[in-house]
């Protein structure tokens, strides 16, 4: 698939080789030589990767590149042989035995190099290794190493590379591309023709078996989606070492030496192969700018190159896309291609495989009569094969295109795969789905009950995807798909993700996800929802992803649309549309405000209205959150999702309470006195009088009943500190309680002693009791699989906070020796916002922080707040990738709301400030306050 030329040359061949020459004459050594030939091939191997680097930024080629990369080795290599031999080396006469053939095997025996790829020789000898030829080999490698290339080599005589290929795939494959550099012919020509004879032939069968093995490990490893938002250019699947396996195997079976050969023997047609060769070039393309930008072989392409290597490559933002998202949807496309392919040339090697089979005696005739004894009929136009779908002639689609959702709806009903020909002739057949199509009634039925299969809809959807007819069919989802988002909270792309959320409501709805989410499957389970709204919301909700506008807003808009084409009635249309403009209200609303406050539960009830919509969010919801990506979803989450569903409840039946909160107030004392029944009666009048009302009202009883325990325990034993944890582990997280005298930077030290001991806090609510004392309840990310191992993390944790409140360990240095060296987010630019709200709750006033996440920043903004003499009552710690969201309820020191304009004017600049990492009269300006 790849040539080398001199007009690939990257430097003047002839004038390097008179400058070595006249080195040569003009030195008394050969080791002084050597050097200045060292120091003559560096910077001519500088200056023309240098230009090569240059070319690619002027044409953006990528095979160009890679091969004028593979030609520059191959010059640099002839020179240093040239040099060892006829110089170094010399022999005047040689014998047999003074030959070799010097081979490139491997990526480089295609002919093609990324700047940081490693180069594998093969020196292949004619019987033995010789003095003479051990020198030469030697001189060689030591020139590249010391040139600073990376290379890999073996040296063996034909009958080596003969045995050891049939006992070894890899190097088997390496043989497979041997293209000779330079040296003896007839070596070479030896090696072709015995591999052929005694390895190739016969043998396809076994090699394409180990290649699709070896591909599908490779998948697993690398995570079995190429849709994931960080690829590996070259391993990921979609990637280069995809096409690299149908080369393999195409050379391997077909015996041919050029991709364009293939079109010949009928695997592809003209314009399937010129899209492979686009797809070859774009990821090279990528690859090597890659290298280039990061001066290494990397070859994952991480969020902070990716804009990077988006600009060298031409891209500019446009339609709601960023120049880096344009890129990458690019990608994902060329990624999608790249499995298009795949399915189109193993439907080709299938058909071919069958027709060599020996018992069929390659008699076509035979073949036909055989296949169709295999075969049952299903449907209209559609047979099975050995459990898989096939159509009955190639006109099938032509005759009547609703074929096309048909053949997926049977795939459903029977649970058949899908044979390689159907899928090729389905990808072929793309161009019969219009408006017609999308219009006719009965296709549409077909979809939407595909969409809502009690069975596998994921995977039907997920076919329907791979070969282009779920983005034809429904052209607003055609927008999305490969769509990627510039995020680091989004594991995958918009598609992918829809397609895995669609997969989990599946889950939900047959019970298989009962332990993790009982109250989604409870819901499920009592059939009080209407699943086909459900689905279909859930199929729609990232629908307008990319649009400059939001997304759920636009998203409600194609719901109302789409809705009466899919036979939804008007009533169902809306609660579709309000789903999708909803869809991230439940998660916002439990992950950042203050579930115990009354103003919050009665707000959420505002906007839901209805206990069918409150059902159906928050099923949403979890399906949504679950599939972003691995480790998004938490326990605690799940506790937050639980604890607004059941609050808000009662509000949407009519029978929430509406007792007055001095009589709420009274009555959790009374329930509290009742609790601590082992305590005497003064004890216990005393101990509920240090509670102020605020604490009563948002403190379940089980709590209280461990905080008199630890608040107990200090008074028993004249201490004026105390910690105490406890596991949550169906929630995921650990409670930390501390009881210490209240002052400002108390929620600050215990933030800066989780960051030092690594414990992410996700919520903590602080009290104080009529006496003076806080009691701070910290909510911190569960990091250990074990218990006990959980226990003694939770243990360190306690300990560095007493330690710090004690005066016994300095914060400010060692959260800054902590957070050195973490993960960089400045990939990403995010403005920060801060927003002062006074109507969120009835007695504290709502701090909300958001902008680009990094290690120490809640410690830094708890400080400020302190700094600027406000009390914390609870704090709720929301990331979303590099996105950070941290939420304050907060009084002054008299215990009002912030109600002056101006006060909210320099809490505004100093959270900024604090935000941004920079200090008050500090040079650096803030990005952004939002009032």
């Amino acid at each position: 698939m790849s040539r080398t030329a001199d007009s690939e040359s990257l430097f003047d061949e002839t004038a390097v080789r008179a400058e070595i020459d006249a080195a040569w004459a003009g030195t008394a050594t050969p080791d002084k030589a050597r050097a200045q030939v060292l120091a003559i091939l560096k910077r001519v191997n500088a200056e023309a990767r240098e230009e090569a680097r240059r070319r690619l930024a002027v044409d953006r080629k990528g095979n160009d590149c890679a091969r004028r990369l593979s030609h520059l080795t191959d010059r640099l290599i002839r020179i240093i042989y040239d040099f060892a031999a006829q110089k170094i080396y010399k022999v005047d006469n040689p014998s047999s035995g003074e030959h070799m053939s010097v081979i490139a095997v491997g990526g480089y025996g295609r002919g093609l190099l990324a700047p940081g790829s490693d180069i594998d020789l093969l020196f292949l000898l004619p019987y033995k290794q010789t003095p003479w030829g051990e020198s030469v080999v030697e001189f060689i490698l030591y020139m590249l190493w010391d040139l600073g290339l990376k290379v890999g080599h073996s040296t063996r005589r034909v009958d080596e590379c003969i045995r050891l290929s049939k006992e070894d795939m890899t190097i088997r494959t390496s043989i497979l591309e041997a293209r000779r550099i330079f040296g003896h012919e007839g070596l070479f020509s030896e090696l072709v023709r015995r591999f052929k004879q005694e390895v190739v032939a016969g043998s396809a069968q076994e090699f394409i078996q180990a290649k699709l093995t070896e591909r599908d490990e490779r998948h697993k490893r690398q995570g079995q989606s190429r849709y994931l938002v960080e690829p590996n250019v070259k391993e990921s699947k979609g990637g280069l070492r995809d096409l690299h396996t149908l080369f393999w195997i195409a050379k391997y079976f077909y015996e041919v030496d050029s991709g364009e050969e293939l079109v010949g023997h009928g695997v592809f047609s003209r314009a399937e192969y010129t899209r492979l060769r686009k797809c070859d070039d774009f990821l090279w393309a990528v690859r090597c700018n890659l290298h280039f930008v990061t001066r290494k072989a990397e070859d994952r392409l991480t969020f902070d190159v990716q804009r990077e290597i988006a600009r060298l490559l031409g891209y500019q933002e446009r339609s709601g896309l960023t120049d880096v998202e344009r890129f990458m949807k690019h990608y994902f496309l060329v990624a999608k291609d790249i499995g298009d392919l795949t399915r189109i040339f193993c439907s080709a090697l299938e058909v071919r495989q069958a027709k060599s089979e020996p018992m069929l005696d390659r008699v076509l005739g035979r073949l036909s009569i055989k296949r169709k004894k295999k075969m049952s009929p299903v449907g209209d136009g559609f047979l099975v094969e050995n459990n898989r779908l096939l159509y009955a002639d190639d006109r099938v689609f032509d005759r009547d295109p609703v074929n096309l959702l048909r053949v997926f709806h049977i795939s459903d009903a029977r649970d058949l795969a899908f044979h390689p020909e159907t899928l090729k002739l389905i990808t072929r057949s793309l161009r019969l789905v219009g408006a017609e199509l999308r219009e006719n009634e009965e296709a549409n039925r077909l979809f939407l009950e595909i969409l809502t299969s009690p069975r596998r809809p994921e995977s039907v959807l997920r076919v329907m995807n791979e070969v282009g007819l779920l983005g034809r069919f429904v052209p607003e989802f055609g927008k999305v798909v490969a769509m990627m988002q510039f995020n680091m909270y989004h594991h995958y792309t918009v598609d992918e993700h829809t397609l895995r959320c669609i997969g989990i409501l599946s889950d939900l709805e047959n019970g298989r996800e009962e332990q993790r989410h009982p109250l989604a499957t409870e819901v499920l389970r009592a059939g009080a929802v209407n699943r086909k709204v459900l689905y279909f919301a859930l199929f729609l909700h990232d629908i307008a992803k990319g649009r400059p506008e939001d997304h759920s807003v636009a998203g409600a808009r194609i719901a109302r649309r789409l809705g009466p084409r899919f036979g939804f009635s008007a009533a169902e249309t809306e609660l579709i549309a309000w789903l999708v403009e909803q869809h991230l209200t439940m998660s916002m609303t439990a992950q950042s405000r203050d579930l115990a406050d009354r103003k919050t539960i009665r707000d959420f009830a505002s906007v839901v209205q209805t206990i069918e919509r409150l059902k159906l969010l928050v099923i949403l919801t979890i399906a949504d959150i679950r599939g972003v990506g691995p480790g998004v979803w938490t326990g605690w989450k799940g506790q937050l999702l639980r604890t607004l569903y059941y609050e808000t409840e009662p509000y949407l039946l009519g029978g929430h309470s509406q007792i007055s909160r001095e009589r709420r107030v009274e009555s959790a004392r009374q329930e509290l006195r009742g609790a601590l029944s082992d305590w005497s009666e003064a004890e216990r009048d005393r101990y509920v009088a240090r509670h102020y009302p605020p604490y009563m009202l948002r403190v379940d009883l089980e709590a209280k009943l461990a905080h008199a325990a630890l608040i107990r325990k200090v008074d028993q034993e004249g201490r004026r500190l105390a910690t105490g944890y406890a596991l949550r582990a169906f929630e995921g997280v650990t409670e930390v309680t501390v009881v210490a005298p209240d002052h400002p930077r108390l929620l600050s030290t215990i933030a800066g002693a989780c960051t030092v001991a690594g414990g992410n806090i996700v919520d903590a609510q602080i009290f104080t009791t009529t006496d003076g004392m806080a009691l701070d309840t910290i909510v911190v990310s569960r990091e250990l699989a074990d218990d006990a191992d959980e226990m003694r993390r939770a243990g360190r944790i306690t300990a560095l906070i007493e330690a710090t409140l004690e005066g016994r360990e300095q914060l400010p240095e060692i959260v800054a020796r902590k957070v050195a060296g973490r993960r960089s987010t400045k990939a990403f630019a995010l403005e920060t916002q801060v927003t002062l709200d006074n109507t969120l709750s009835e007695y504290f006033s709502v701090i909300e922080v958001s902008g680009l996440d990094r290690p120490g920043l809640l410690y830094d903004l708890t400080g400020a707040i302190s700094d600027l003499n406000l009390n914390i009552a609870s704090a709720h710690i929301a990331t979303f990738g590099e996105r950070a969201v941290d939420v304050f309820y907060v009084t002054d020191l008299m215990g009002h709301k912030i109600l002056s304009t101006s006060r909210h004017g320099t809490i505004r600049r100093r959270l900024t400030q604090a935000f941004d990492g920079t200090r008050a009269g500090e040079a650096k300006p803030a990005k952004k306050a939002v009032a």
